[in-house]
């Protein structure tokens, strides 16, 4: 509100040569508080009024004016402004206590639908540290559409169909053991898999071997869909004891191979629309046009790629759905597949293929390299989590013995520790694997800010707060800076949202759990005679950390 404010009257006081969205877009937000709460560089407007900067904000200060500006200062070519605090708490405050579960929510995606494809593991294979992006990426994007009012359909797209599934069947029958399968199947199907990777390095004729039973899959011969099916159903029960751990659901699950029967249909479209040309055997749609390679449709033996599975899908889901926006939250190395599949698309002449968006992020790196199942180099999820819940259920015995529900709270604390290390950062950058960096309970992890939540709440219990008593009458400059960060948080979940960027939320709630922990050093907020005001203020907070903290998929526990 208070950017919007003086964006206008500065734009008023300049003129029509200079519009609120240009002034809007200048406003900084000073680090150090005696710089004041908001400041506006007059150094673009020199050329323009012939002016020094200084002079320019000598003059302009004395005409902004506004109950929620406190004072005006030009200080050098900037003008600084000092906001009214007891005003701006009181509002502020006022409006999240009307709500509290409601504060920050917005309106602006009501009566839309946002389907996101997401976490999509691969059968037969374990569910590594670099399924985890995509996962715990798009359940956060998916809390916060919620949160601006979309209604949101979370699918994970297992991947179950392609060349690589002829690779595991050539490969079962060669050295699979059905006893051995059924008592380990991932592993064992693993072990397999990468063999038949390292046998086809001596053997290339392997590859054909794999080739041919995808084609027989495809036919739908019986000895290969029974495979198939059996390796599909133990996965996806491994699959799902992980994503009960985490915390996160779909609304569906369905694999590449649903569209088997359904392919046809869309490559009868292609063709309608004069779409497909023949390549050296194989059918493809060319992109010249806009820059891009084919995208190839039909292999020359027949074959169909994920290409055309994802267009099938897409149709599908906008068939279902009727979406507004469909995301695809996949590592950044499918960048040009998305460029292709909206392209083609578009060739089809669907109105709504500009709304499919891909998510990118970077890879989860071992040692600096990207991960990879047929190399044998993965990080196993599964143990990460349980390594992180027995690490905090140590550091709960160590410095809380007697506390109730520890085994529970060591999971929360565990967990949230692995979701947090991976959504603090900007999901377009790689991260390192560092299972010491993801488990410390220390600096700019989720335990720090579950602990802040947790010592918040305790004084709101020791202090007997109640909504009913609270105050909102503010006269205590030291719990200033909690206050504009509480203010702030509607800004931060929409900035998070328009850029699909969780790791704005997670820096929020550091710089949030650091300015409780500064007030609590501080501050005598218990048996003072602002008490309930005090305690006022740690209530808002504490009902931001929650939020935040269960967009990205993490809880907030009350004790630790």
């Amino acid at each position: 509100m208070e950017k919007h404010i003086l964006a206008l009257q500065l734009s008023h006081i300049l003129g029509e040569d200079f519009p609120r969205d240009w002034v809007h877009g200048l406003i900084e937000t000073p680090k150090q508080g005696d710089h004041g709460d908001l400041a506006f560089p007059c150094f673009q407007l020199a050329k323009t009024f012939r002016k020094s900067p200084a002079e320019i904000a000598k003059e302009i200060a004395p005409k902004l004016q506004h109950q929620v500006f406190q004072q005006v200062r030009p200080v050098g070519g900037y003008i600084n402004i000092f906001l009214n605090q007891s005003f701006i708490a009181d509002h502020t405050l006022q409006q999240l206590l009307a709500d509290p579960g409601q504060f920050g929510s917005l309106q602006f995606g009501k009566g839309e639908t946002i389907v996101l494809d997401m976490s999509a593991p691969n059968i037969a294979k374990p569910f590594s540290m670099g399924h985890l992006r995509s996962t715990v990426i798009g359940n956060a994007l998916a809390n916060l559409s919620e949160k601006c009012g979309y209604e949101t359909v979370k699918i994970n797209y297992i991947g179950d169909y392609g060349t690589q599934f002829g690779k595991l069947l050539a490969a079962y029958q060669k050295w699979g053991d059905e006893k051995s399968v059924r008592e380990n199947p991932i592993q064992e199907l693993t072990k397999i898999y990468v063999k038949f990777h390292e046998a086809s390095k001596e053997d290339p004729s392997l590859i054909d071997e794999g080739r041919s039973w995808f084609k027989k899959l495809e036919e739908q011969d019986d000895e290969a869909v029974k495979l198939w099916r059996w390796f599909k159903d133990a996965s996806l029960e491994e699959f799902e004891k992980i994503y009960r751990l985490l915390g996160i659901d779909f609304d569906l699950i369905r694999g590449e191979a649903y569209y088997n029967d359904k392919m046809s249909d869309t490559i009868n479209l292609l063709k309608d629309e004069q779409l497909l040309v023949d390549s050296e055997g194989a059918q493809v749609v060319r992109l010249d046009e806009v820059g891009l390679p084919p995208c190839l449709i039909r292999k020359s033996d027949g074959t169909t790629i994920y290409a055309t599975r994802d267009l099938t899908a897409a149709i599908d889901r906008f068939n279902n759905y009727q979406f507004n926006e469909a995301l695809y939250v996949v590592g950044h190395e499918q960048t040009l597949h998305f460029q292709q599949i909206q392209q083609v698309l578009q060739k089809m002449n669907f109105s709504w293929a500009p709304n499919l968006k891909h998510i990118p992020f970077g890879m989860m790196l071992k040692d600096g390299k990207k991960m990879s199942t047929r190399q044998g180099k993965t990080v196993l999820l599964e143990q990460v989590l349980k390594e992180a819940i027995t690490r905090a259920e140590k550091n709960i015995e160590e410095k809380n013995p007697t506390l109730a529900n520890a085994g529970e709270i060591a999971e929360q604390v565990g967990v949230g520790a692995v979701i947090f290390h991976d959504l603090k950062h900007d999901r377009r950058n790689d991260v390192e694997f560092s299972l010491e960096d993801m488990l410390t309970f220390e600096g700019n992890t989720a335990p720090y800010i579950q602990y802040t939540h947790a010592r918040a709440a305790s004084l709101l219990e020791k202090g007997s707060f109640r909504l009913k008593d609270a105050v909102t009458t503010f006269d205590d400059e030291l719990a200033w800076p909690i206050i504009k960060l509480v203010r702030n948080y509607p800004v931060v979940v929409e900035n998070a949202y328009k850029d699909y960027d969780p790791s704005k939320i997670a820096k929020y709630l550091l710089d949030a759990s650091r300015a409780f922990n500064q007030y609590y050093a501080k501050t005598k907020i218990l048996e003072s005679d602002q008490q309930q005001a005090r305690l006022t203020v740690i209530f808002a907070l504490t009902v931001v950390l929650k939020d935040g903290l269960n967009i990205l998929g993490i809880q907030a526990p009350l004790q630790m």
